[in-house]
């Protein structure tokens, strides 16, 4: 049988611009070409602005990740200056964190990847009695009787009756991939239309702690907030209170819809416990600190690199190290003083712009030379993956209690042995276990903040070198962290208190990024291989696979045109 050549431009549910061509052949995946389709420009922006001003630029990469951007600014910055910030600013800011991931998570499982595995239409056919009895089953969500899942498929045939599907419509509907019984469809259907609802609540402890969201404040030195509980310009007693509430009803919203949600589908697809494996290494900077950011080995996501799937064996991971993480460009619309071939250390990092592709609207990627506006990283010339997955892999072999209670009690639930982790399904599993970490882990963080504030320290802020005339002529700059997708990190070089060079390395640069100059694949394309497809015109299974790393192409938000003459320049923030 002929190779086909499948083209999914653009790939939806995602954030940002990703190009997908995909080579079938008996009905499998033989080769995948993953491309970013917009130029990403933050490394100009950035260039000879004043370094404490990076985080608000860089914070508006993403209107999804909304703070990890402006986090891992501030700790570049931090970094490079050798500021030390209060212990309560780090566990605001680590509460910020635990928010962004219980919203995020959420979302993606429900309304990015849910329709990957849950027929909406299916729905239509389900009985409310039994869905009722299958939620009662899994969990003690109170929303669960039959009258309720009754009002939801009213609302669904309205829909359909009305002759559009809304929110739920060009979809797959009806494709063999699709397992789920009518009920357990409706059951998911449903906590869609719920998750919409709660993922607004939770985000509110960034407008509390950072003024809104998306793209709270951020604050170099500490938290851009006060502590005072009798001060109604200040955080107090009444905003903490509510911080506990919203962190009380999101812990139970995972535990109780977004789980068994999560074991109740992915009991359906075993299978897919063997398909999109794709890299054997991963990575993860970890985050989360309890002792600083300084000290990694107290970290919750703990940091380093697993090889060839040993998880005997943690490589540690250096972002300083000028052998380890570094950035090539033989297949991406970029040039280098230094040719193609070579890779650059992100603080010799450069962001020369050379477009040498088609010109839109084209059949196919000239994919053997550059094929996307993604750089393509590697850490010590290998290609890894990064994300959930990678956090988990990291925290387990590590032999982290906590960690490694939810993963093994969910293999448990399964009956699915370790191996399944390394999958489509396993990486889908990962986001939703880790949920329940943090969801945990923001209730210490909480604790420990009042228990600061209760013995006196309302301290949030650390002045000390904020003056620029204290600064070294020149300096250095890593700020680490793990963005819902995976590693994310910025690293600047600061000359004459100004930014001479900043770059930005992001989970989807590593995920979905072109093959290198030895011609090795980053991990969408390597996950794609193998990937059954059972009809091309319908590639629901390849969607699958790649949704199941939560894309996130949104660094990429200039437009130039093939000159390099600038067409559209935002500048609302």
């Amino acid at each position: 049988m002929a190779t086909q050549r499948i083209v999914v431009d653009p790939v939806t549910r995602i954030e940002g611009h990703l190009r997908l061509e995909v080579e079938v052949k008996n009905g499998k995946v033989v080769d995948a070409y993953s491309s970013g389709t917009m130029v990403r420009g933050f490394e100009i922006i950035l260039k000879g602005r004043d370094p404490r001003d990076a985080w608000a630029f860089a914070e508006r990469a993403c209107g999804v990740c909304t703070t990890v951007h402006a986090l891992a600014s501030v700790r570049t910055v931090e970094d490079a200056l050798q500021i030390v910030i209060p212990p309560n600013a780090e566990l605001v800011r680590n509460l910020m964190f635990c928010a962004q991931y219980m919203q995020d998570h959420v979302v993606h499982f429900y309304h990015l990847h849910a329709l990957d595995w849950v027929d909406v239409v299916s729905a239509l056919k389900a009985d409310p009695v039994k869905t009722a009895e299958i939620a009662k089953s899994i969990s003690n969500w109170p929303r669960s009787s039959p009258g309720y899942f009754a009002d939801v498929q009213k609302r669904l045939k309205s829909f359909v009756a009305s002759g559009q599907l809304g929110i739920f419509a060009n979809a797959y509907w009806g494709h063999p991939a699709f397992k789920l019984p009518p009920e357990v469809n409706l059951l998911g259907t449903t906590h869609y239309l719920e998750a919409l609802e709660w993922q607004k609540e939770i985000v509110k402890i960034h407008t509390i702690f950072g003024g809104k969201n998306p793209h709270p404040n951020y604050l170099v030195g500490g938290a851009p907030c006060s502590i005072n509980i009798d001060d109604a310009n200040a955080i107090n007693i009444e905003r903490l209170a509510l911080v506990k509430t919203l962190l009380d009803e999101g812990r139970t919203f995972i535990e109780q819809v977004y789980i068994p949600d999560l074991l109740a589908v992915a009991s359906f697809y075993k299978d897919w416990g063997s398909i999109g494996g794709g890299l054997t290494n991963y990575m993860a900077y970890g985050d989360l600190p309890t002792n600083g950011y300084g000290d990694p080995a107290r970290y919750k996501f703990p940091r380093g690199v697993i090889l060839d799937r040993d998880l005997s064996q943690i490589h540690e991971v250096d972002g300083r190290a000028a052998d380890q993480v570094h950035e090539f460009i033989a297949h991406s619309w970029y040039e280098y003083g230094t040719g193609d071939q070579s890779g650059k250390h992100p603080w010799e990092g450069e962001t020369k712009l050379r477009y040498s592709g088609p010109k839109p609207p084209y059949e196919h990627l000239a994919v053997e030379g550059k094929y996307s506006w993604l750089k393509t990283p590697r850490w010590r010339g290998k290609p890894m993956e990064v994300g959930p997955l990678a956090r988990l892999l990291v925290g387990y072999a590590a032999g982290r209690p906590d960690i490694r209670e939810v993963v093994d009690g969910a293999l448990k639930k399964l009956n699915v042995p370790v191996a399944a982790l390394f999958s489509t399904l396993g990486r889908t599993a990962a986001r939703g276990l880790e949920t329940l970490l943090v969801a945990a882990w923001a209730q210490e963080f909480y604790a420990s903040l009042i228990s600061n504030i209760k013995n006196g320290d309302a301290r949030m802020h650390n002045g000390e070198k904020w003056d620029p005339s204290t600064w070294p002529a020149e300096a250095k700059g890593v700020g680490m962290s793990e963005a819902p997708r995976g590693a994310l990190a910025h690293w600047i070089v600061i000359k004459n208190k100004k930014i001479d060079n900043y770059q930005l390395v992001v989970p989807s640069t590593w995920n979905a990024s072109p093959r290198d100059a030895a011609g090795q694949r980053s991990s969408y394309e390597e996950a794609l291989l193998g990937t059954p497809v059972a009809d091309p015109e319908q590639p629901l299974e390849i969607i699958r696979t790649i949704h199941s790393f939560d894309p996130c192409i949104a660094c990429a938000v200039h437009v130039y045109d093939e000159h390099g003459r600038t067409v559209n320049r935002i500048t609302t923030f």
